[in-house]
């Protein structure tokens, strides 16, 4: 079984305040007498569910395109916690067994990606610190980021920085079942790029 944790690309999609919002430009159009249909994407690269580059928040820091695709694919286990709007998931709230690289944490604090609210949750630095002890590279969260969304210091991303992991936002978990799963979500090629949007779905196990 597949779950697909993107959330649709459409003009009513919300982006960060002050981002780019996705628009489409459509250049030519069959159903207007063109022999193809051709049009233009534009916005931001952190859209819908995305990859944060670690130049996004370190100066001297690899782009998205200089990332192992190993982040990106893999087994993962996803969480459900128990958080409050604009507060940070700590270690005391995860009750499940960190045991798969790849951590996933439903919050379910940012529920419609076409309404952007600002009291989403984030995650703590000392989970962060305590998912890399447990060999975790990658965490994923149903949010617009990891840090909330009025922190200027950026702990919880200077923690991914630090210890070389792996960011993934604005995942869609809502209808999907605490387990272990297979993750595929893998960024876009952008050469110096501090972010790429990414498809990014799940997959059952069969073993």
């Amino acid at each position: 079984m597949i779950y697909d944790i993107t959330p649709p690309i459409t003009e009513s999609l919300k982006v960060w305040p002050g981002d780019t919002p996705p628009s489409r430009e459509v250049l030519c159009d069959m159903k207007k007498g063109d022999n193809l249909t051709l049009s233009t994407l534009r916005a931001t690269a952190h859209l819908g569910t995305h990859a944060d580059g670690p130049n996004h928040y370190g100066a001297d820091a690899p782009s998205i395109d200089q990332r192992s695709l190993d982040y990106y694919l893999g087994r993962c286990r996803v969480i459900r916690v128990d958080v409050g709007r604009n507060e940070r998931v700590t270690p005391a709230m995860i009750d499940a067994p960190i045991d798969e690289p790849r951590i996933l944490f439903a919050t379910d604090t940012y529920p419609d990606p076409t309404q952007f609210n600002e009291d989403f949750a984030g995650l703590a630095p000392e989970l962060i610190d305590g998912l890399h002890d447990r060999r975790v590279i990658l965490v994923g969260i149903d949010t617009p980021s990891v840090d909330l969304f009025s922190s200027k210091e950026l702990p919880a991303h200077q923690c991914f920085l630090r210890h070389d992991m792996a960011i993934l936002e604005g995942i869609t978990l809502s209808d999907v079942p605490e387990g272990v799963y297979e993750l595929i979500a893998l960024p876009l090629k952008l050469v110096g790029f501090d972010a790429s949007p990414v498809r990014a779905i799940l997959r059952t196990l069969t073993d």
